[in-house]
């Protein structure tokens, strides 16, 4: 059942925690966990570096996709 809940979670999630991971060569789980926990010693402030993240991350793939295109004028 919990693995039936990350894996969609990993799936539906920006994959922020992810590709730090992949980059890193640390496990997207502690990855996460260290998120939550840096989350509340500091009352939320890195949802805002999260969200920024994800945003940049979603941004880079719209450009790479568009480079692609062949029918872009």
């Amino acid at each position: 059942m919990i693995n039936k809940i990350r894996e969609f979670l990993e799936l539906h999630a920006f994959g922020v925690c992810s590709a730090i991971g992949d980059k890193l060569g640390i496990a997207s789980s502690r990855i996460r966990m260290w998120f939550i926990y840096i989350s509340f010693l500091t009352l939320g402030s890195p949802v805002i570096v999260y969200m920024v993240l994800a945003f940049w991350m979603n941004m880079k793939n719209y450009i790479l996709n568009a480079k692609r295109n062949p029918l872009r004028y």
